[in-house]
């Protein structure tokens, strides 16, 4: 490797200098001061340096692995989108400039915002599943942001599995300190320090609990049905966009019962409210199943998941149902007066869902284009365009788009005139709008409109006046169309297995494995630690055949059908690539 000193005398100017961090910063490589390495034997000239040291760049990250640390983590995240588990040059680019429209890029705290076609998307679920859990009887409230650190203290499990996640207010106030340096800064004031700290709301249990202890006092209060919208802080080491940041948005819904066989029917039953809401309005096929004891909910007896498969082949949890038993109750003290004049304690539930979901959608429909949205929830389902600059196509388009929102069809006319039609269909395409409509002055002469699906349906003319109820079914059969091919790639994925061998040979490759299993969490790690895949569930519809089978690791009688593969928010140490920038 040679420095940068290799560059001819005189052409490496000040601004080419300054230029080289700023931009590869832009496209997210990490870079520090300190001299500037290449491979030997670089081209003459400043022109041919540049290429080559790009070329040289995208070669290195072709031959990486899926995604890796020195990038931003929007391109990290969009690295995996890749079918072929590499970064396409045309499909990194493209798909990063589909999630830019989404969100911002990450802060050092691991937050986002969310823009608002990203937020269109959330809020479009939040408005589907909040029709659903009110149908259910559940009742929307809310509940404090702060949460006393005791009240964490009191339930043992709980606090030990969201303890090194916990971003901790120590002090009321702000002052101007004096360092050890003498200098001053604004800093916490020592004589604002709180008594008993307060953790930034990580999830609500402790919190809920402690107001269900008020509330509750006999078998008439029962069932108590909360649901609660807003967000939560986890603290993270590494990011992803709408996988895993720091602060995300939520729903969480919490309730309490007067029997177990209550709580259990709750739980169970909104894990189907959650399949329900991901199956049919974001198209993604999903396994329902039961968390292994090591991977339950930090207070919880049973822990149900709902594990959907991206187009890398790679797990992604997507909603979680806990019963919680009397664990919360019992830390609480929580208890009624039963009908029989008793005193129990209650049982409890929490189940939940994040915008995460917005990952997963990404995940599993995006392709080389980059994002597609399912009409169900996509922030615009038909953009019309009006082709050539004549008022009679702007004036049709505007008509067609009327007609489509009075049938609550989101649609949008772009009329801008300072844009070509080939640069709009490329930026609604990226956006991931199911269907275009073209209107133009040869189409409005034979009565038509050109319908151009995002995919799968490809595209055709159908006659103006039918437009509106080819686009209703059009986008009911696009949501099908979907849903199919994200089956299709589930059902391929997954595989059954009868030994660790052919785990250890296939994992590699992505995918879902079915094998007997011994519940045993020592086996558990070992498996994670020489695969680094996880048992993503037990299977709901897989444990009938539980007599006839052995567990693939240790060879002793199954206990269960578990479902292996690697996951998105697995820390795994990757390959990484340092640039050092020459002053």
């Amino acid at each position: 490797m040679r420095p940068v000193s290799w560059l001819p005398e005189g052409q490496m100017s000040k601004q080419w200098v300054q230029a080289l961090p700023i931009y590869l910063r832009y496209v997210g490589f990490r870079v520090i001061e300190g001299p500037l390495h290449f491979p030997p034997d670089p081209p003459s000239t400043i022109t041919d340096n540049l290429i080559f040291f790009f070329k040289y760049v995208l070669q290195r990250v072709q031959e990486s692995r899926p995604f890796f640390t020195n990038y931003s983590a929007c391109e990290r995240f969009l690295g995996l989108v890749s079918k072929r588990h590499r970064l396409r040059r045309s499909c990194w680019k493209r798909t990063c400039q589909s999630l830019s429209q989404l969100l911002s890029s990450l802060t050092e705290q691991g937050c986002t915002v969310l823009k608002p076609n990203g937020f269109a998307l959330w809020d479009n679920i939040k408005a589907i599943l909040d029709q659903e859990i009110k149908r259910t009887g559940h009742v929307n409230m809310y509940f404090p942001l702060l949460i006393p650190s005791s009240f964490l203290q009191k339930e043992a499990d709980h606090v030990e599995g969201f303890a090194k996640e916990c971003a901790v207010v120590t002090h009321h106030r702000l002052a101007n300190v004096t360092g050890s340096d003498g200098k001053v800064r604004l800093g916490p004031d020592p004589e604002s320090k709180l008594g008993d700290p307060y953790v930034i709301r990580p999830t609500s249990e402790t919190m809920i609990w402690s107001f269900f202890r008020k509330w509750i006092s006999s078998h008439r209060d029962l069932p108590l049905l909360t649901n609660q919208w807003a967000n939560v802080v986890r603290w993270e080491l590494r990011t992803r966009p709408f996988l895993r940041t720091s602060e995300f948005l939520w729903q969480e819904g919490h309730t309490a019962h007067a029997t177990e066989a209550e709580a259990l029917g709750e739980s169970r039953q909104m894990l189907d409210v959650y399949k329900t809401l991901i199956q049919k309005s974001l198209a993604i096929p999903v396994i329902s199943g039961e968390k292994s004891v090591s991977e339950r909910f930090a207070g919880a007896e049973r822990t149900y998941t709902l594990e959907a498969l991206a187009c890398n082949g790679w797990a992604l949890q997507t909603a979680t149902s806990h019963f919680l038993g009397q664990n919360f109750s019992r830390a609480f003290d929580v208890h009624f007066r039963t009908a029989s004049q008793t005193d129990e304690f209650a049982w409890g539930t929490s189940w939940g869902v994040s915008t995460r979901l917005v990952g997963a959608v990404i995940l599993t429909h995006s392709d080389d284009a980059g994002f597609v949205a399912p009409p169900a929830v996509a922030h615009i389902q038909v953009v019309v365009i009006p082709l050539g600059r004549g008022s009679a196509a702007l004036a049709a388009a505007r008509e067609v788009a009327s007609e489509l929102s009075s049938k609550g069809v989101r649609a949008h006319v772009d009329s801008r005139e300072d844009v070509k039609a080939g640069a709009k269909f490329f930026e609604w395409e990226k956006k991931g709008v199911p269907l275009r409509i073209e209107v133009g002055e040869r189409e409005l002469a034979r009565g038509e409109c050109r319908f151009v699906w995002r995919k799968h349906l490809g595209d055709d003319f159908v006659p103006t006046a039918a437009a509106a109820s080819e686009v209703l079914d059009g986008l009911r059969r696009f949501n099908d169309a979907l849903f199919s091919a994200a089956e299709a790639h589930l059902k391929k994925s997954t595989k059954r297995i009868q030994s660790f061998e052919e785990l250890q040979k296939s994992i590699d490759g992505g995918g879902i494995f079915l094998a007997g299993w011994a519940e045993n969490s020592v086996a558990e790690a070992e498996v994670k630690e020489r695969t680094k895949a996880t048992i993503r569930c037990y299977p709901l519809d897989e444990q009938a055949d539980i007599p006839n089978l052995k567990c693939m690791y240790t060879g002793e009688r199954a206990t269960h059908v578990a479902a292996f593969a690697r996951a998105f928010w697995m820390r795994i140490k990757l390959w990484t690539f340092t640039l050092y920038i020459a002053k």
